[in-house]
């Protein structure tokens, strides 16, 4: 093999390598994919400027359930960011995995069925906190309050654009 050749091969190979990196990021500590969405477990959890005790509480999340994205890790601390894009470092022990939505259209419908023109079987106020259930290419079924339905996935804030669940 001639060197421009090989030369070229090796370029290939490292784009190939640094695009796939930047296609999904792993956090260092879980080795889960950043970003992600995760949901405030605690009623209450102090946002620091730092990842350790000994940083300022710069202020409080005081919504249980609350979807927040995590994108970064260190330790036990993960930095998490609300909808509104404030950020902050919050230990580990006051996050779950289980997904929440923030609904950011006020009077969302909720669907019967994952389509427009199906029955609307409640709506739900801009700023409701709701469970997030299976989602396709764009309609995502929620529950919040005992009523439940499918909510187009845009006027929703805590799940991914191109995300589908099952």
């Amino acid at each position: 093999m001639t060197r421009g050749i090989r030369a070229g091969l090796v370029l290939a190979i490292s784009i190939l390598i640094a695009s796939a990196a930047v296609a999904e990021t792993r956090g260092q500590v879980t080795n889960l994919p950043l970003p992600r969405f995760v949901s405030l477990k605690a009623s209450e959890g102090n946002v620091r400027r730092g990842p350790s005790l000994s940083h300022r509480i710069d202020w409080v999340f005081t919504r249980r359930d609350m979807p927040l994205v995590v994108t970064a890790e260190y330790g036990h601390w993960r930095r998490v960011e609300d909808r509104d894009g404030q950020g902050g470092w919050v230990h580990y022990s006051l996050l779950s995995g289980v997904r929440t939505v923030i609904v950011a259209e006020d009077l969302t419908p909720l669907y019967m069925k994952p389509q427009d023109g199906a029955p609307v079987s409640a709506r739900a106020e801009a700023g409701v906190v709701a469970r997030l259930g299976a989602c396709d290419a764009d309609w995502c079924r929620i529950t919040a309050d005992g009523k439940r339905g499918w909510a187009r996935k845009a006027a929703l804030w805590g799940v991914a654009a191109d995300e589908i669940r099952e």
